[in-house]
């Protein structure tokens, strides 16, 4: 089996933090496969943009979606998951949890978490 990683843009805090890792890791222990590593980068995975730059339209999104409530302690950053499995198993991954991050779809919704598949 090879490496693959799972890479997610949030605005999240603490708390925010550890409900996308536990979507990860629910996602995870319901197929065949093993979390290698994780890393929580305020850098783009693979480049020397800062998550700050990368992802400020998160926060943006956050204002938007909660207009007038501080974002208090959230701030972009890269949630990067590596695992052992195979492609289909990495790609049912992605989408379980891309499902679990944005459960009412398409349809207008505040997101919990802002989020970006990277």
């Amino acid at each position: 089996m090879r490496t693959r990683a799972l890479n997610f843009g949030l605005y999240a805090d603490e708390q925010g933090l550890a409900w996308a890792r536990g979507l990860v890791e629910e996602a995870v222990r319901s197929r065949s496969a093993r979390v290698v590593r994780e890393t929580v980068a305020h850098t783009v995975f693979g480049s020397e943009l800062t998550t700050a730059d990368a992802y400020e339209f998160l926060a943006e999104q956050w204002a938007c979606e909660h207009p007038g409530q501080s974002s208090g302690a959230r701030e972009p950053v890269e949630l990067c998951v590596y695992l052992a499995c195979s492609l289909s198993t990495w790609r049912a991954i992605r989408k379980a949890v891309i499902k679990a991050l944005c459960p009412q779809g398409a349809e207008p919704h505040a997101c919990r978490v802002p989020w970006i598949a990277a």
